[in-house]
């Protein structure tokens, strides 16, 4: 997908990340140490898979998963203070990897990655906790209503999470074997299944928790 504001990123070697610290505005909740510890432990190897970055803030959990040598990372983050930062962070470091920053709000920036083919085997989302309950006033894609089996993605009440989920599920950007990993508040309660993708296993880290989906 081309963003001419923040094009595809290269270059050459791989980034070592560790002991090295991102700056990070106040706007922004970043991924706290033993929570992206618990990302990446969760994930296994990544290595030679695409790595989606949805609500990218600071861009440090993306920037984590170039060190394991994903072969592609899409950051998704529509705050400039944001994305400055993952550029700035991107800057320190040697890419030989596939990286684009998209500088669009999540519920655009979906739609047009599927529309542009585009398939991930992780997608990784971490919507702010306290921005929750959002109505789907209008449907993601334009259209008079959209469905899809029985989840629908206008008309209720949900989370930034929930509503993320939903339209992903409208939006199949997965790879067969495509995992979603979720990052939100523990009492904000996932739906255990929806047509594209099942809820495995859960995992909490005091008012974090992380909810793993796959097909």
């Amino acid at each position: 997908m081309k963003n001419e504001k923040y094009p595809s990123m290269r270059g050459k070697g791989l980034p070592s990340r560790k002991g090295e610290k991102l700056k990070i505005s106040r706007i922004l909740r970043p991924t706290e140490a033993r929570v992206r510890s618990a990302i990446f432990d969760i994930l296994g190897d990544i290595s030679g898979l695409s790595f989606l970055d949805l609500f990218a803030g600071s861009g440090s959990v993306g920037i984590e998963a170039i060190s394991c040598r994903v072969k592609k990372a899409v950051f998704v983050e529509k705050n400039r203070k944001a994305l400055n930062l993952i550029k700035d962070g991107l800057s320190g470091i040697s890419i030989s990897v596939s990286v684009n920053i998209v500088g669009l709000d999540v519920f655009k920036a979906i739609p047009r990655l599927y529309m542009d083919h585009e398939l991930f085997d992780i997608v990784f989302l971490d919507p702010p906790y306290y921005a929750e309950s959002r109505s789907f006033s209008k449907p993601v894609s334009g259209a008079s209503r959209i469905k899809k089996g029985n989840n629908s993605v206008r008309g209720e009440d949900v989370s930034l999470a929930k509503k993320t989920l939903q339209t992903i599920n409208v939006y199949d950007i997965l790879t067969p074997s495509g995992l979603i990993l979720v990052q939100h508040y523990k009492k904000d309660i996932l739906s255990e299944g929806l047509d594209n993708f099942t809820l495995y296993r859960q995992y909490k880290y005091g008012d974090t928790c992380l909810s793993l989906y796959k097909r």
